[in-house]
C-alpha cells in the first residue's frame, strides 16, 4: 500500500549511511597513525583530490561535528517527510472507505472544519502556495453538503509547530483518524529489533530515540554542537528512522483493513495456527473464501503491532498443491508466503488493495 513512500525512505538512509560511512574510511586515511593506514596513505596523497581532502580537513572533531548536523538535519527531514506524506496518502484514501462525510469519526470532522479555517487565514503563505481559496473550502462544503466524492484536503490536518516528538506525532495522527500510534510503535517488530541489536547498556526507548535525535536536530540549526557522535550511533540513528517509518507505515495499513473491514470491504478469512520460518510456509485455519496463488492477503495482529501484507506463492490442501481453492467450512490449509510470519496472525482479504 505504502511501499513507495517506504522505497523512498530506504533509499535516502542508505545514501546517508553510505556517506557516514565514507566520511568514516576517508577519517581513518587521514588521522590514524597504525602501519597499515600509513601505507594506504602513502597511495592515496598520490591522488590529487584526496590529497586536498586531507590537507584542507584538518580537524577530525570539527569533521564529526559537521558531519553530525548533516546527518541528523537530514534524517528529521526524511522522517518528518514520510509522516506528512502517509497522513496525505490516508486522508485521499479515506473518503473511498467511508462514503459519507458524517460518518468519519468526530474528531477528523472537527480537525478538518478548524484546518479549513486556518488555510484560509495562512493562504498566502509559500508553503499553501499549490491551493486556493476555492480548493479549501469545496474541501469542507463537499463533505458537509452530503457530496459522495467529498475530498479532505491534508493541508489542513498537517499544522504543527512543534517537533514531531511522540506526543505531537500521537496528536497528529489522532486527529487525521489514526489513534494510538505509540502504542503501535513501541510493540512493532522493527522497533523491537532494532533495540535488540544494541547492547544492553545502549538500548533506550522509542521514545528516547526519537528525542535524542530531535534534540540532536534542533542543536544543528541554533546552537554549537561540541559533542560528536560515533559512525555507529549516527548509523544507529538511520537504522531507528527507518524502523520508526516502517512501523507508521503498517498502523495505517491496519487502520484502513479496520475501516474496510467495518463497512465489508474487508474480510476475516482465517489465522496462522503453525509457522515454518525455513520455508516461509504457515499451516492456517481457513473459515471461507476462494484463495488463489497470486493472492494478496493481510496478516494482522493487533496485540503485537503487525500488518504485513503478503503474496501467497503455494497452496496445499491435503498436502496436495493446487493453484486456487474455495473453502466454504473452516480447513487447515498450507500456505507458503513471500515474506516472514508467524503464529497467531489473522488472514484478511480486502476488496480495495
Amino acid at each position: 500500500m505504502f511501499e513507495p513512500l517506504i522505497e523512498r525512505v530506504q533509499e535516502n538512509i542508505c545514501i546517508i549511511q553510505a556517506t557516514i560511512q565514507t566520511n568514516e574510511r576517508l577519517r581513518r586515511i587521514a588521522f590514524e597513525e597504525t602501519p597499515e593506514i600509513l601505507t594506504i596513505r602513502e597511495y592515496f596523497q598520490t591522488q590529487e583530490l584526496t590529497k586536498q581532502i586531507i590537507q584542507e580537513i584538518r580537524n577530525e572533531k570539527k569533521w564529526r561535528e559537521y558531519e553530525r548536523c548533516a546527518v541528523v538535519t537530514r534524517l528529521y527531514a526524511v522522517y518528518e517527510s514520510f509522516v506528512e506524506d502517509l497522513v496525505a496518502n490516508w486522508l485521499e484514501i479515506l473518503p473511498k472507505i467511508v462514503p459519507r462525510y458524517t460518518d468519519l469519526d468526530e474528531r477528523i470532522r472537527n480537525t478538518h472544519r478548524e484546518g479549513v479555517g486556518r488555510l484560509l487565514i495562512e493562504l498566502k503563505k509559500t508553503r499553501f502556495s499549490g491551493l486556493t481559496d476555492r480548493t479549501v473550502v469545496e474541501s469542507l462544503l463537499s463533505g458537509i453538503g452530503g457530496n459522495p466524492k467529498y475530498n479532505l484536503v491534508p493541508q489542513a490536518f498537517l499544522f504543527h509547530e512543534q517537533n514531531l516528538r511522540k506526543d505531537i506525532l500521537e496528536k497528529l495522527l489522532a486527529d487525521a483518524g489514526i489513534p494510538n500510534a505509540w502504542k503501535w510503535i513501541e510493540k512493532h517488530r522493527h522497533i523491537q529489533q532494532f533495540a535488540e541489536k544494541k547492547q544492553p547498556e545502549y538500548r533506550r526507548t522509542a521514545e528516547a530515540e526519537l528525542n535524542q535525535l530531535i534534540s540532536d536536530r534542533n542543536d544543528a540549526a541554533h546552537a554549537t554542537m561540541d559533542q560528536t557522535l560515533s559512525t555507529s550511533e549516527l548509523l544507529d540513528l538511520a537504522d531507528f528512522i527507518l524502523a520508526l517509518c516502517q512501523a507508521l507505515a503498517e498502523l495505517v495499513t491496519y487502520q484502513i483493513i479496520l475501516k474496510q473491514a467495518s463497512t465489508g470491504k474487508a474480510r476475516e478469512i482465517g489465522k496462522i495456527n503453525r509457522w515454518f520460518d525455513k520455508a516461509r510456509a504457515a499451516r492456517a485455519k481457513i473459515n471461507q473464501g476462494s484463495l488463489s496463488v497470486g493472492d494478496r492477503v493481510f496478516l494482522l495482529n493487533e496485540n503485537s503491532s503487525d500488518c504485513r501484507l503478503a503474496v501467497i506463492k503455494s497452496i496445499q490442501l491435503d498436502d496436495v498443491s493446487q493453484s486456487q481453492i474455495e473453502i466454504t467450512s473452516e480447513t487447515e490449509v498450507g500456505l507458503q508466503f513471500n515474506i516472514d510470519a508467524k503464529k497467531g496472525l489473522i488472514l484478511y482479504v480486502s476488496d480495495y488493495f
